[in-house]
């Protein structure tokens, strides 16, 4: 049977998308011969209740500049658009049976796939890859999600929960955030001003 679409996905709550996002993208897109690479952040992010996420209408535009003008990168609002909690299971059911879908983690979120809502499913959708994060050990992935593959990228020890706290320290983002991204945290105010 032939594939229509290898699909990797990078999802997220992207608050705000980063050079790190975009970094795993590119490996994967590069090293598993994808055709595209789609951003999906998550609407309403069930294991972050809670915690203060922007609203997802901020977080969708981010997502949609930071990808712009790569031809193989794409940004897809259906967890943003769509109500209730978002799961990952859910949204893959949403992609067409006949694509090859590839979901693209942080190893800390890899590690934690065993909490996830419909984990199981989740793994006999996808093929799982993997970018290493700082402190999180490859045995506690591959024990919580079993075989993986794992990108080759730089360990950047970049996260939104940092970006947000130097945004509030007025420090900068610049060249940790895309351009057009930055751009619109500084016209909007999300995280507070410099």
């Amino acid at each position: 049977m032939l594939v229509a679409v290898r699909r990797g996905i990078l999802g997220g709550t992207f608050d705000p998308p980063h050079l790190a996002h975009l970094v795993a993208g590119e490996a994967a897109y590069r090293e598993l011969g994808l055709d595209v690479v789609t951003f999906l952040p998550a609407g309403r992010p069930w294991q972050k209740a809670g915690l203060g996420v922007s609203p997802a209408e901020h977080r969708w535009e981010m997502t949609r500049r930071a990808v712009a003008g790569v031809g193989y990168f794409e940004a897809d609002d259906r967890e943003v658009v769509r109500d209730g909690w978002t799961y990952t299971a859910d949204t893959l059911a949403s992609f067409p049976t006949d694509e090859d879908l590839v979901l693209i983690l942080g190893a800390d979120a890899a590690a934690g796939l065993p909490t996830w809502q419909a984990a199981e499913t989740v793994l006999r959708r996808t093929r799982l890859a993997v970018i290493e994060r700082p402190g999180v050990a490859r045995g506690a992935v591959e024990a919580a999600a079993g075989e993986v593959r794992w990108l080759h990228t730089p360990l950047l020890e970049i996260s939104g929960t940092m970006l947000r706290a130097r945004r509030r320290a007025g420090l900068s983002l610049r060249f940790l955030v895309a351009d057009a991204v930055l751009s619109y945290i500084d016209s909007t105010g999300l995280y507070g001003s410099v």
